[in-house]
């Protein structure tokens, strides 16, 4: 008897949502489960999106999450809770029932999981004014929510489609079951959370143009309903948090910040300061559920996401953040470390929009100008990879070519080398300068890069004061010029190269992890080539039977001249194996100082070249 009765109950639980909702619940929308489970107090996880469409409003039922759902009960109603329009089914997955009128309420045909309902509604004849979508979600026969709203849409008689779908389209296909065709590119997964952007929400995200191929790293929704202001955040690669600040110029300090991160397995929503230099930083406000509420949140498989909304006046730090009446810029950022009081940096993605835009104009935002980082990573790129290349090159196996030859009365392997040392010093100092107008301060990254450039950049701008004043050549002295000389521009530039490696990781520089087998080719390109060039002048050597200054450290003191030739008017011999290895040299470090310059100037470069191809494409 016990189980006959327990296996009722089971049938009862399994068949619960069969053909939809009755007629009974018209006006609750609250399905009698198991006798009176209560429904989910949360906030839910499904949405209404709408579109104007044919004289009627294409609606889609979706879980902003992706999570499927058995049942549902769709309404349309005015301000005053009045049913309102008909439905119209798409498909066979739901059906209509009879409220108040014929096909004014929609349901579901079956228990089956569904990742979205589409339906058409239209209006009744000369109707102008608000109306509300209202849905109770049942994601399971325990689980399910009542009272789910729209965003208010106004109709009025002027009612034209929308220029841009906001929402997913559903095309059926035709194709039989059993047809297989060849996979050629990757199709590109809907995500619902970009839906909307610059056309009924504002959105912001980075890297830079993100939203275009919607893979932003960490990127922030804001929709105004009169005086509620929703915050939706999302991050990924692992997050532990993700924040959006609103700020009164591009950078961070004195920043009122809404920050999601994690709690456990949960996660929780805290307003923030942020301080600016020289001591960057986030702390939690002593009320840090100041003008906030969590309305939604979630970890799935590596994304972080939330939903808050924020008070539309706030006080914080004594000052007054009036969101309907001011324009501030956008912060978004997200970050891997979290402290029990606070986030760590965002060394996962940070950008700042470069205007102040009101937030409810949802109008495309355009990221801070990073064109001073851009230009400082370039000028580096050009000094310690390109022309502090060549100058050692020549110092080191070149002072016996072109004998004979001057310019402006100098040797010509050291007017050359003074020239490219001179666009050394030139672009480090240029370099070094911009970045702190850029910063004004020092760096907040956890990352060696800026205390190894500026060891770079003091040595590179002690060096050609030091050769201004150096010793004439037979002086005692001048063999001590001569070794600090070379040991001070030797570790200049192995530190600069170093710096560089490190500049890959930064956060703002936005390269790609690929930039790092470039820079290991160019260390092995030109280890290479200093070791076939001493190869080369040990041959000369042995022709002569004399010693060769291709190692310069058995001549550091001597002239500008090696001693060994000093006595010849002729280039000392390979000469001319030697003037074509420092061409393919030039030709092979100018193509990667070229390469990288370009990568830096358009990071990040994925982004770029998805740009690109897509403007391609939409071209053809």
């Amino acid at each position: 008897m016990i189980g006959i009765l327990l296996f009722l109950l089971s049938l009862n639980s399994i068949n619960a949502l069969p053909q939809g909702a009755p007629t009974k619940v018209c006006q609750t929308m609250k399905p009698f489960h198991g006798g009176g489970i209560p429904p989910q107090q949360d906030i839910s996880p499904y949405s209404i999106y709408m579109r104007r469409q044919n004289g009627g409003v294409l609606v889609t039922l979706i879980s902003d999450l992706g999570i499927p759902f058995q049942g549902f009960m769709l309404q349309a109603r005015t301000p005053n809770r009045e049913l309102l329009g008909v439905f119209q089914p798409r498909g066979n997955e739901s059906h209509t029932i009879d409220c108040a009128q014929s096909g004014d309420t929609l349901t579901h045909n079956d228990a089956n999981n569904k990742a979205m309902i589409e339906v058409e509604w239209h209006p009744p004849q000369g109707y102008e004014g608000p109306v509300i979508f209202n849905s109770t979600f049942a994601q399971n026969y325990q689980t399910f929510w009542v009272g789910v709203e729209s965003r208010p849409l106004q109709l009025s008689r002027r009612f034209t489609d929308d220029p841009i779908s906001n929402i997913p389209s559903r095309r059926p296909s035709s194709t039989p079951p059993s047809f297989s065709p060849e996979i050629r590119e990757v199709e590109t997964v809907f995500d619902p959370f970009y839906e909307g952007c610059g056309v009924t929400k504002l959105c912001f995200g980075a890297p830079a143009n993100c939203l275009n191929s919607k893979n932003c790293k960490a990127v922030v929704a804001v929709t105004v309903s009169g005086d509620k202001f929703e915050f939706e955040m999302k991050a990924t690669g692992n997050a532990g948090w993700v924040g959006v600040g609103l700020s009164d110029d591009d950078k961070m300090g004195d920043d009122s910040v809404i920050e999601c991160a994690k709690r456990g397995s949960n996660v929780a929503a805290f307003m923030s300061w942020t301080s600016g230099p020289p001591n960057y930083g986030s702390a939690r406000l002593n009320n840090p559920q100041l003008g906030i509420r969590l309305m939604n949140a979630s970890i799935i498989n590596d994304v972080l996401y939330c939903k808050v909304m924020r008070d539309e006046r706030t006080k914080v730090k004594g000052k007054i953040f009036d969101l309907a009446n001011e324009k501030y810029h956008i912060l978004v950022a997200s970050g891997s470390q979290i402290s029990p009081t606070s986030v760590a940096f965002h060394d996962l993605a940070f950008l700042a929009s470069g205007n102040k835009q009101s937030l409810s104009d949802v109008s495309a935002l355009a990221a801070a100008s990073k064109l001073l980082i851009r230009l400082h990573g370039s000028f580096m790129l050009a000094a310690w990879i390109g022309t502090v290349s060549v100058g050692i090159l020549l110092a080191r196996y070149y002072r016996n070519t072109w004998v004979g030859s001057s310019l402006c009365g100098k040797d010509l392997w050291f007017a050359w080398h003074r020239m490219f040392m001179v666009l050394t010093w030139a672009l480090t100092v240029t370099g070094f300068v911009l970045i702190f107008v850029e910063l004004r301060a020092w760096s907040a990254e956890k990352n060696p890069h800026a205390i190894l450039g500026t060891v770079t950049t003091i040595i590179c701008f002690i060096q050609p004061i030091g050769a201004y004043f150096r010793p004439h050549p037979g002086t005692p002295k001048r063999s001590i010029f001569n070794w600090i000389h070379w040991l001070g521009g030797n570790v200049a530039h192995i530190v600069g190269i170093v710096t560089i490696f490190f500049a890959v990781k930064l956060t703002k520089a936005e390269l790609p992890d690929f930039v790092d087998w470039i820079l290991v080719a160019y260390v092995a390109f030109h280890v290479i080539i200093h070791l076939v060039l001493s190869v080369v002048g040990c041959i000369s050597e042995k022709s002569f039977e004399r010693r060769v200054t291709s190692f310069p450290m058995k001549d550091l003191g001597g002239s500008g001249r090696s001693s060994a030739y000093a006595d010849r008017t002729g280039d000392a011999p390979y000469s001319g194996f030697r003037k074509f290895i420092l061409a393919i040299y030039i030709v092979i470090v100018l193509a990667i100082v070229v390469a990288l310059i370009v990568i830096t100037a358009l990071a990040p470069i994925e982004e770029s070249w998805n740009n690109l191809r897509n403007s391609m494409m939409n071209a053809k």
